[in-house]
């Protein structure tokens, strides 16, 4: 069974950041200084958890009022296509919904813009790059 929670201590945060470390830096590439940003002190964070090792994370943070942003999203490559995607995606969803925002917007790569049309987002950007990687903007109404 998945533990999913959200980051309440620094112990839980560095442990998203080590995923993200692992996926976005070692595996895709993106660069430490853009991987770990400004925004990571104030966003809010999401793990899952099986036992005692991190495999899955995302962040959301508020870019203006009631509508959030969803970033950081990854899933440990040793547990992609067992739908902790899905999984970290209905919980970030459902806290936005429990402090009202009104919609919910994300840069997904390109790849993995099927993905996120089967939660209900909608692409609204042609493609474009962030760190080297074809990305979309889509968004969601709560």
């Amino acid at each position: 069974m998945f533990d999913v929670k959200l980051v309440t201590i620094d112990e839980d945060r560095e442990r998203a950041f080590a995923l993200r470390k692992e996926v976005f830096v070692k595996e895709q590439g993106v660069p430490l200084t853009l991987e770990l940003d400004e925004h990571d002190a104030t966003a809010i964070h999401f793990i899952v958890n099986d036992g005692n090792d991190t495999i899955a994370t995302a962040r959301l943070r508020e870019i203006e009022p009631k509508i959030g942003k969803v970033e950081r999203v990854c899933v440990l490559s040793s547990y992609r296509g067992k739908r902790l995607g899905v999984l970290i995606m209905e919980t970030v969803e459902q806290y936005a919904s429990s402090i009202d925002f009104q919609k919910l917007k994300l840069n997904a790569q390109s790849y993995a813009v099927p993905f996120y049309e089967k939660l209900g987002y909608v692409v609204t950007s042609p493609e474009f790059m962030d760190a080297d990687i074809p990305h979309r903007a889509m968004e969601k109404e709560m």
